[in-house]
């Protein structure tokens, strides 16, 4: 099979496909990471709390919790190459926190800049899940013009914002 997604019809069908061999449950998975990513935020926590109180019980508790996440992050990677493990790990992470961020910044009425932190967080969500359905072929990004994925792209969204658009679609066909 292809890593290049040409449309947003071949990605429903790749999804479908994936679906009927089995292979995941989007929606679980996608409630999994959720989860990932709070044990990301915990694993970090008591790395925090232990330095500020100086308490090396916390960090004790994050050897725990970290198995955990490993144990949990291997049911939705299940094959990877080269560094892709800790990217996934990373772009969860990153997502989570910029999902933060934008929440506080929403709390103090910065409406722009929650929304464009959102936007990032679910960019990096949508990247980790092209890159863990093999969705995309990292060798195959190229920039063509500024948010332009090809010659022929009159959208300019960009890699991540199609991507982000695919990752959606593709949560929206789900049947719980």
């Amino acid at each position: 099979m292809e890593n290049k997604i040409k449309n947003l019809n071949e990605f429903i069908e790749r999804v479908d496909q994936m679906k009927k061999q089995e292979k995941m449950d989007l929606s679980s998975d996608q409630d999994l990471s959720i989860a990932i990513m709070n044990l990301i935020s915990i694993e970090e926590h008591f790395f925090f709390t232990g330095a500020k109180l100086q308490k090396t019980e916390y960090y004790d508790m994050i050897k725990d919790v970290r198995e955990m996440r490993k144990e949990l992050l291997k049911k939705i990677i299940k094959e990877y190459e080269g560094e892709v493990w800790c990217i996934s790990k990373h772009l969860l992470a990153a997502s989570m926190r910029l999902m933060e961020v934008g929440t506080k910044q929403l709390g103090m009425d910065k409406k722009k800049e929650a929304y464009d932190l959102f936007e990032k967080a679910y960019n990096l969500y949508s990247l980790f899940w092209g890159l863990n359905m093999k969705l995309l072929n990292v060798g195959d990004i190229k920039k063509i013009d500024d948010g332009a994925l090809n010659k022929k792209d009159t959208e300019k969204k960009g890699f991540m914002g199609k991507l982000g658009a695919l990752v959606k679609k593709a949560i929206d066909c789900c049947i719980e």
